[in-house]
């Protein structure tokens, strides 16, 4: 299991590496900044699994334990669309220490529309 953003590096040069000694080896990404041009590299480099936190225990374990070429199932409830927007929304909103200009910025989003999406709830 590997995260995609390391302190000192790049998971998917953890996973080449890893591929590289062992061809056997089973390796899983988990990252908070999903998407499907990394999650294809991943793949191609030899991971068995591309996982978007927040990942449930059972999708982690799934992703571990699938065999061969067996693959996971898909999550029985997926975050809709609109949660995992919200959720990376607020994950760069407190990356930016709260700064709703610094954040608008970072997302290129207007900074009206962030202070409206910020005071309503989260969706389900």
């Amino acid at each position: 299991m590997v995260d995609l953003r390391l302190e000192d590096g790049n998971g998917l040069d953890v996973v080449s590496a890893l591929h590289q000694k062992r061809a056997d080896a089973r390796a899983v990404v988990l990252t908070g900044y999903g998407n499907i041009a990394t999650a294809v590299t991943a793949v191609k480099l030899g991971a068995m699994d591309y996982l978007s936190k927040p990942a449930d225990a059972d999708d982690v374990i799934n992703a571990l334990l699938a065999t061969g070429e067996d693959k996971p199932e898909p999550p029985e409830n997926p975050m809709s669309a609109d949660r995992v927007r919200w959720e990376h929304i607020q994950r760069v909103y407190e990356l930016c220490d709260r700064n709703v200009s610094e954040t608008a910025r970072r997302l290129n989003m207007h900074r009206r529309t962030l202070q409206r999406i910020l005071a309503k709830r989260a969706p389900r």
